[in-house]
């Protein structure tokens, strides 16, 4: 083993670095009352680590081919980051008022390297690994409001799929490596044939990672963990885990069954089809903001894997990664201003509650519309233009006069027809806000400084990644 290699995990040490910062700061400073400098102090280390993720390694493999990065991984992580970064700046209010505002920054920050290394995997065992170092600080997250009877809860139906799921997941790793006798990726790969242990293996391997996705009919849990995790929570669970699970399963179906294509498309269109539509439907039926984001959630996760149709890797993780980013924006602007309102309402997050939310609090509710209207796909933002690219990288490829295609572009159809469905549920939020009428509104609050610059970043994401085609080009270009 050549321990150099350590020093060339670049973003990992980074994160590993500001878990040292932020540990050595909480325990110098645990006897002081106020520390209103911890969250700026967690915030500017989490954007320093977006940008050096955007610092170009190249591609390399280390530590014998266990851990690998290209500059696709580089973009995803960098994107992520940024997320996170978000995640952080908006939950300052929040964390204080937890007292436990430092563990829940390390929590975040140990659940992200999880992921990082999870995606730089280039064996099962490293990715098992990866999976679960981001699995179990994300499940105490979920419980962080252990007293509340609805996170206590939450996070226990979140530990037993979780656990479950990587049960499903291992058995299904078990038969490859029962089948090639080795879990690395590369070698894996060159040895790929269709048999019938191997389709289990990859059925169960599916379905494990359908679970950390919310793919239906793998979602059960995505509901009730959704609702009784702490809104911050809840918004990092939809949009940095999601993104870093579709992306790994993502780069494993095409590095390591690209031969077996013909057999995941299968599988893919069948979960990508009943994700979207089964998601819909049950988002049209909730009056709770949390639970309604949740099934918008396993919808959006049907879109983004929509990219895993095509048969071009360089078009498919362009868009997957575009997608990511632009559900990073618009979903954390989301749950940004759920979690403000609940502040400062007494823990309102039903529907009905927003009824009349125009007249006392007319930013909020405008800002709220432009990332409905992304999330729904309405142009000129963004989500426009994430809907589009995951549908081209979809049809790459793909011949209609073949069966094949044939199928691919019918789970298209379908998936522009729930669009139009989508935007329904999406403009039921924005018709309580203007349009239902209300004796008793919300009454008018001021958000926090923290609240009013996330929401400006993601609002200028919403907007401008939209409008500049050049963010796409870049990403394209990187990769």
């Amino acid at each position: 083993m050549n321990y150099s290699d350590f020093f060339k995990m670049i973003p990992e040490a980074s994160l590993i670095a500001i878990l040292i910062v932020l540990f050595v700061a909480d325990f110098a400073t645990a006897k002081t009352e106020e520390r209103k400098w911890f969250n700026p102090l967690a915030s500017v280390l989490l954007l320093l680590n977006t940008f050096v993720c955007l610092y170009p390694m190249g591609t390399q493999s280390l530590f014998g081919g266990m851990y690998e990065t290209t500059p696709a991984v580089d973009v995803m992580k960098a994107i992520l980051s940024m997320g996170t970064f978000i995640v952080i700046v908006q939950s300052r209010v929040w964390a204080a008022k937890s007292g436990k505002e430092a563990e829940f920054y390390m929590l975040i920050v140990s659940t992200l390297l999880g992921m990082f290394t999870m995606m730089s995997a280039g064996n099962f065992l490293m990715f098992f690994l990866g999976l679960e170092m981001a699995s179990v600080p994300l499940a105490c997250t979920v419980a962080f409001d252990m007293y509340r009877k609805n996170s206590a809860e939450g996070a226990a139906k979140f530990i037993l799929t979780a656990t479950f799921s990587s049960g499903v997941m291992l058995y299904g790793i078990s038969f490859l490596y029962g089948q090639f006798g080795t879990l690395y990726f590369a070698d894996i790969a060159t040895k790929m044939e269709a048999t019938p242990l191997v389709i289990m293996g990859l059925v169960f391997f599916f379905s494990g990672l359908g679970f950390k996705i919310s793919l239906v009919p793998f979602h059960f849990w995505t509901a009730d963990t959704y609702q009784g995790a702490p809104t911050t929570v809840t918004g990092y669970l939809s949009v940095i885990s999601k993104g870093a699970a579709a992306f790994t399963l993502l780069s494993i179906l095409f590095h390591v069954f690209g031969s077996m294509m013909a057999y995941w498309h299968v599988l893919m269109m069948i979960v990508v089809a009943l994700s979207i539509t089964v998601a819909n439907l049950f988002a049209i039926r909730q009056g709770e903001l949390k639970r309604f984001m949740a099934f918008s959630s396993i919808s959006q996760a049907g879109y983004i894997m929509l990219a895993a149709l095509g048969n071009n890797w360089d078009a498919s993780i362009a868009s997957l990664s575009y997608y990511v980013l632009i559900y990073v924006v618009a979903n954390m602007a989301v749950f940004t201003i759920i979690s403000v309102v609940e502040q400062n309402n007494g823990g309102k997050t039903d529907i009905s509650d927003y009824n009349g939310f125009y007249k006392t609090n007319p930013r909020l509710s405008f800002l709220m519309t432009i990332a409905m209207f992304s999330l729904g796909g309405i142009p000129p933002f963004a989500g426009m233009f994430s809907k589009f690219f995951v549908f081209m990288s979809g049809v790459k490829g793909a011949d209609i006069t073949t069966t094949e295609g044939a199928w691919i572009y019918g789970i298209l159809f379908i998936a522009l027809i729930n669009t139009v469905v989508s935007l329904y549920y999406y403009l039921k939020i924005v018709k309580a806000m203007y349009i239902t009428r209300c004796d008793t509104p919300m009454p008018t609050f001021k958000s926090d400084t923290n609240t009013k610059f996330a929401l400006a970043v993601c609002t200028t994401g919403i907007v401008l990644f939209g409008v500049f085609s050049c963010v796409y080009e870049w990403i394209a270009a990187a990769i």
